[in-house]
């Protein structure tokens, strides 16, 4: 709700030039906002460098009183935050305050006739300090109050005076003690002191480490810190599209500066004229429910349609633009549009894993995690107008409310560059409006070598998981929030052939199905209903689950067990047993934090439990000042099954490999090395060459470890990262698979050194191949 309080006319004379500058008063919710129009100015508005428009907004400040913020709006909004406004609106209360002293600006009028020729000059000093000085340049006038009384305390101190005025110069030394005082209890001055040694009146470069509005254009509501840190260290830098990306160290602070200059804050005016009154025309269509079903398509229509009222009003107007330049102009107004405004541009980095918007937006900037910089906050400032509009937004796409009785939504978003899961929490669970996390996807899916490259797994780690896939085991990936669980799992159905049937069940879709799809998998995806959710016609996650067990022979991946459904996916798992993979997520740091969530939590019953065979654990590892962590996978254990009551204590987890922090890395088990699992052997035992020959075991287990292990380094020799994206990976474990089963066929064996040299064969004449596409 937006409230006028009051319109205002502030006519001033500059330099005999009369400037006609209007404001108003607006209450928006909890804030109280000075807009001051600047479309008739033709200079930009600027506190912290023009003196004449400080002038200004001190003026209006005495009129207006009290407010939060304060906006100067001409082709873009420059906006000063509560803490910035409260610095000058506390040199304006001080400005009244002196102005109505009549004890002070009387001073010449209390002073007898023959003392007055020499009070003239002091009361001339008063009179340039508070009238000429204080509104333009506040900190030159502290600077003068202090240089004068430097020089007549000077002057009392040797007596330079006329006796018969000593007490004409006390009474002066006192008014200048008094405005020290005054100025020294605001925060300008506080906030100005380290910089004010050699100071030189007119100098307003102290002013630009105080004030720094952030800005956003017509078109768009997120604003924008654009300006530098000027105390940062820059840590990494580098760019994203059109979008310029800056990382900094800020002094005293252990949060880092992830720093985004996107494309529409560098266009010059005319474009931003022209974009504005595009996105004026666009947005008199109102997407239905329908549209937003196929938001890709929706999007191209936009584009299309953006394209050319775009170059239609550059035409009109007389703007010679290029194709490319239209092109960009399109892309910026879709984002703004029918989009999702700058979250889009953050999603398109790919070492942006979350992003974080808490309430009540418009003070408060977005945070982030980044892969190689941990917590960071941005220079980007929703407004609340971007959290309506994203929920209303997010509410057509998914087909979920988002209301006072479901104040939680949970859904996925697909752009052309990314993808996402996004949790709203709204009123009134949350009391001061729509806060938000985006968890960033990749579009392509992750593999097992992209994991090792990333020394998030071991080569021998993957060649174990590869081995358990094409075992057909039941397998947890387990972790805590933001360990990579779904990620872990999505590479493990990479993993899985392509003949295999893949059905998946998710509340919200995350795992790499179309991704998978377009390389000719055979899969099916289902989506539930979230376990918050309320009030939708979704089915619930443990009736989809077991509608999966009518569906044929397939392998079932879920998304992630979080409720009643577990008890359903153990059905699965019995069912499925020795026929293909049944795996999912599930919270959980350890094998045994896992069984007390499914048995205890979830209420599966412990016999049950022994139906899983394989717990993944992958968690965050920090450093030791806490300022990074990274992601790895910290154990793989077997859940063996001759125990009752407690698989710890009767040693029902057996780890085949845990985490060492000295070496950063997975390592076997003896309990692995010796060939005493039973889950391996079980595998073993099902295939002929196999069976009782746990060497045979062990060398397969090594031949996976070592293909992807050559895969990263493949990748590093061509300088090709494709290399380890899930399509070439797939052609990989293809090839692997079909000159296994040749191998077998001519030499009645799997010859794991024939194998790996007729993979290496085909490996460089594929790299080869690629080199010259």
């Amino acid at each position: 709700m937006i409230v006028v309080l009051f319109k205002k006319r502030c006519v001033m004379v500059e330099q005999k030039e009369e400037k006609e500058y209007s404001y108003d008063v607006v209450r928006e919710g909890s804030d109280i906002i000075l807009k001051v129009n600047y479309e008739r100015v033709s200079e930009p508005p600027s506190i912290e460098d023009d003196s004449a428009c400080m002038s200004r907004v001190i003026n209006m400040l005495l009129e207006a009183g009290r407010v939060t913020k304060i906006v100067f709006q001409q082709k873009r909004d420059f906006e000063y935050d509560f803490e910035q406004v409260k610095v000058i609106q506390e040199i304006a209360v001080l400005y009244n305050k002196l102005v109505k002293n009549h004890e002070l600006m009387g001073f010449l009028l209390s002073v007898p006739d023959e003392f007055k020729k020499d009070a003239a000059p002091m009361q001339a000093v008063l009179q340039k300090v508070v009238y000429s000085l204080m509104r333009r340049d506040p900190v030159g006038a502290y600077v003068e109050v202090r240089r004068q009384k430097r020089e007549h305390l000077f002057a009392y101190e040797n007596k330079q005076y006329n006796p018969r005025s000593k007490g004409l110069l006390e009474q002066f030394l006192k008014i200048l003690d008094f405005l020290v005082d005054e100025f020294d209890a605001t925060s300008l001055i506080k906030l100005a002191q380290p910089y004010i040694l050699g100071y030189k009146p007119g100098d307003r470069s102290v002013y630009k480490r105080i004030f720094r509005p952030s800005i956003k254009p017509d078109f768009m509501f997120t604003k924008l810190m654009s300006a530098y840190p000027e105390d940062g260290a820059v840590l990494d830098n580098y760019s994203l599209g059109g979008s310029d990306v800056t990382i900094f160290e800020i002094p005293d602070n252990v949060n880092y500066l992830y720093h985004m200059v996107p494309p529409e804050f560098k266009l010059t005016e005319d474009k931003y004229e022209l974009l504005d009154e595009a996105r004026a025309i666009m947005s008199e269509h109102k997407p239905t429910r329908s549209e937003f079903v196929n938001p890709e398509l929706m999007r191209e229509v936009f584009y299309n349609v953006g394209h050319d009222l775009i170059e239609e009003i550059a035409n009109r107007r007389g703007l010679k633009l290029r194709l490319k330049e239209i092109d960009e102009l399109a892309q910026i107004l879709v984002r703004y549009t029918v989009g999702f405004g700058m979250i889009e541009l953050l999603l398109e980095d790919e070492k942006i894993q979350d992003i974080s918007i808490n309430s009540p937006m418009g003070n408060a900037p977005m945070f982030i995690v980044h892969a190689d910089f941990g917590d960071c906050k941005t220079n980007i400032i929703p407004t609340p107008y971007d959290g309506e509009s994203w929920a209303t937004k997010l509410r057509m796409i998914s087909g979920r409310p988002l209301d006072e009785a479901n104040p939680i939504l949970d859904t996925e978003l697909e752009l052309p560059s990314a993808r996402a899961r996004i949790a709203v929490v709204g009123p009134p669970l949350n009391p001061n409006g729509v806060a938000y996390s985006w968890r960033r996807h990749r579009i392509k899916p992750w593999t097992l070598p992209l994991f090792v490259k990333q020394k998030m797994i071991t080569a021998l780690g993957a060649g174990l998981l590869s081995f358990l896939v094409d075992g057909a085991r039941t397998m947890l990936v387990a972790g805590t929030r933001s360990a990579g669980k779904t990620s872990l799992l999505g590479s493990l159905m990479v993993e899985l052939m392509r003949r295999t049937r893949i059905i998946t069940i998710e509340d919200t879709l995350e795992l790499p199905n179309d991704a998978l799809k377009k390389m000719g998998y055979n899969i099916q995806s289902l989506k539930v209903g979230a376990a918050l959710s309320r009030g939708t016609s979704e089915v619930s996650a443990d009736e989809g689950i077991r509608t999966t067990l009518r569906l044929g022979d397939s392998a079932l991946i879920v998304g992630e067990v979080r409720s009643k459904e577990a008890g359903a996916l153990y059905e699965a798992m019995r069912v499925g047993a020795l026929a293909n993979v049944v795996a999912g997520t599930i919270h959980g740091d350890s094998p045994y934090g896992v069984f007390d969530r499914v048995v205890n939590d979830l209420g599966v019953p412990r016999t049950s439990f022994k139906a899983t065979d394989i717990v993944v654990v992958a968690n965050p590892i920090r450093s030791p000042d806490g300022l990074h962590r990274w992601r790895r996978v910290t154990q793989i254990t077997e859940v063996r099954k001759f125990w009752e009551e407690d698989p710890l204590r009767e040693g029902g987890f057996a780890d085949l490999m845990k985490y060492e922090a000295e070496t950063d890395s997975l390592r076997e088990s003896d309990f692995l090395i010796n060939g005493e699992s039973e889950i391996l052997k079980g595998i073993a035992g099902n295939v002929r060459e196999w069976a009782g020959n746990w060497d045979a075991v062990w060398d397969n287990i090594s031949l996976r470890a070592k293909i992807k292990e050559r895969l990263v380094v493949a990748s590093d020799e061509a300088k090709d990262p494709n290399l380890l994206e899930a399509e070439f990976v797939v052609a990989s474990n293809d090839q692997f698979h079909k000159i296994c089963e040749r191998v077998r066929e001519e030499v009645g064996a799997l010859d794991s050194e024939r194998i790996y040299f007729e993979w290496e064969s085909w490996l460089k004449t594929a790299v080869t191949k690629k080199k010259f596409l």
